[in-house]
């Protein structure tokens, strides 16, 4: 007995909180072992194009809008085309990084059940990844778009064939918005108030707006 305990809150937040080192080894862990799986899949590019025109031809017989039309909302400007780009490079690792630290640091208790979701979801796409490899749109020449990365900057990619840092030919399902949905359904489920749940949810959508408009993913996605 020293006279002095934690208030239940705190000791309850200790124990959900697990280890930071194994925390960091694992978090490394998956990331390099999702990295890995991705350049399984880098040199399919004929498959990639065939699947792409598949995607496109159940698109249309599906009647969903077009990426055309959600990128002509995009070209009136270069400042808009400039901002989807720069939010579409800049934000979906970061944030994601930067949530799920903020998760371990601040809500312990929902850490663990909120990282397993983000491995599943990432586990399950990487499969997807290997099994259909797929162009996005903006390769396809029947869609008709505007590469606006190459346009109007800025670009996270090189040309597919010289580009070793990532692969192109994962389309569908798109982790953008999977990471970015992944956040937003968490904060909706944690945050204590409306206007809370309401925000997270404004990630996912800008993120999805994002990725269409620039020609990076499909809307069948």
């Amino acid at each position: 007995m020293n006279g002095r305990t934690e208030p239940p809150d705190l000791e309850a937040a200790a124990i959900a909180r697990p280890p930071l080192v194994r925390e960091l080894l694992l978090v490394a862990g998956l990331f390099l072992v999702y990295k890995f799986g991705r350049q399984l899949v880098t040199g399919h590019t004929t498959e990639a194009f065939r699947n792409a025109d598949r995607v496109w031809d159940w698109e249309r017989t599906l009647h969903l809008p077009s990426e055309g039309s959600v990128q002509s909302l995009l070209l009136h400007g270069d400042t808009l085309a400039h901002l989807a780009n720069t939010y579409y490079a800049t934000v979906h690792f970061p944030a994601t990084v930067a949530f799920l630290v903020w998760l371990y640091l601040k809500r312990p208790a929902h850490y663990v059940w909120a990282r397993r979701v983000l491995a599943a979801l990432t586990g399950a796409a990487l499969v997807l990844h290997l099994v259909f490899p797929l162009a996005p749109p903006r390769m396809l020449a029947a869609a008709g778009l505007v590469d606006t990365a190459k346009v109007y900057g800025p670009s996270v990619y090189g040309p597919p064939q010289t580009d070793t840092l990532s692969n192109q030919f994962a389309a569908m399902p798109s982790l953008h918005f999977g990471w970015a949905l992944w956040c937003g359904v968490v904060i909706a489920v944690i945050a204590p108030r409306w206007w809370m749940k309401a925000l997270g949810l404004l990630h996912p959508f800008f993120t999805v707006s994002a990725i269409v408009a620039t020609g990076n993913h499909w809307v069948l996605d």
